[in-house]
């Protein structure tokens, strides 16, 4: 007469890792407003010494965004 759960009705379903949140470093004095990630902060500084970013350029900045995040403010 007693019923047997699952796993899945006994254990509650498990976020994917590739949902996580990056990491963030507030820095009041170095950005403004705006959220920046560290990918387009490397971007800017190789731009100004005139390095010209590629397609590779372009998505290890993405990679980084989505790793490490500069703020300016707390939320």
């Amino acid at each position: 007469m007693s019923e047997e759960k699952t796993t899945s009705e006994t254990q509650p379903e498990e976020k994917t890792t590739s949902e996580t949140q990056p990491y963030r470093v507030r820095l009041p004095g170095f950005v403004r407003d705006e959220d920046i990630g560290l990918g387009d902060a490397i971007k800017q500084v190789t731009y100004a010494f005139g390095i010209r970013p590629c397609g590779g350029c372009e998505r290890r900045a993405a990679a980084l965004n989505r790793w490490f995040v500069f703020t300016g403010r707390a939320k």
